[in-house]
């Protein structure tokens, strides 16, 4: 058996209907308005301690919305959590 055709065969590349609509598994709407702040923040290249300043919180509860948004997202880095935000217009 040779699986070396399937090996070079190109994968499906997703529609962006689809794409956008598994992004937003939970629903943008299900973002609490200091998870969406939070994500504002580190989608503009803060880091967790420049954004707990901003926002008056410890790095910890920064941390946890960010933590609650991939949750409720499905989002699994940090790539996937900017992404979002730009298709929010944060």
């Amino acid at each position: 058996m040779n699986l070396a055709p399937a090996l070079y065969a190109k994968a499906p590349t997703p529609s962006p209907a689809s794409a956008s609509a598994s992004a937003f598994a939970g629903g943008p709407a299900a973002l609490a308005p200091r998870e969406r702040e939070a994500l504002q923040h580190i989608a503009a290249g803060l880091t967790y301690m420049q954004t707990a300043r901003r926002m008056g919180l410890s790095k910890h509860t920064v941390d946890a919305y960010l933590r609650r948004i991939r949750t409720k997202l499905g989002i699994s880095n940090t790539a996937e959590l900017t992404r979002l935000a730009v298709s929010l217009g944060l």
